[in-house]
């Protein structure tokens, strides 16, 4: 009986775990300090080669996060504008070679000022520009610090 009730147990132990790995990998779980994402990767998520949105925003510190590619704009520029910030920056991707002793692969990152500092709360317009390049597929993210 203890056995049995041992193996009903791991089974359960072992679902739940299964549930938990295959419940993260397919992105439906947020981050709970994301208050801005959005994924570029056609034309069709811009207008006029520009993507822009608004959304409200609370009094913080906030930094941008991107998830970008070797194929990702080279040239990435945003701005945020509100009743109280103007903020406009050039991010530049920079790829980092690493050899593994019988390849090479990059690892990709924007450069540029990512700190937001927004003194109240507000709604504000993000205007993404990939200067041309609209079938470069990035992420961002504007994350609370």
């Amino acid at each position: 009986m203890k056995a049995k009730f041992g193996g009903y147990i791991a089974i359960a132990v072992g679902i739940a775990v299964a549930i938990g790995f295959f419940g993260t990998q397919n992105g439906e779980i947020e981050d709970k300090n994301s208050i801005f994402h959005v994924t570029l990767a056609n034309p069709e998520n811009y207008e006029g080669g520009i993507f822009t949105d608004s959304f409200e925003i609370e009094e913080g510190t906030y930094a941008y996060r991107f998830v970008p590619n070797g194929d990702s704009p080279q040239i990435l520029t945003i701005s945020l504008n509100g009743e109280s910030i103007r903020y406009l920056e050039n991010f530049i991707l920079k790829g980092t070679p690493h050899e593994t002793g019988f390849s090479t692969y990059y690892t990709w990152k924007y450069s540029g000022n990512v700190g937001i500092i927004i003194t109240q709360k507000q709604e504000v317009k993000i205007t993404i520009d990939p200067n041309g390049n609209l079938l470069g597929p990035v992420s961002v993210d504007i994350i609370k610090q």
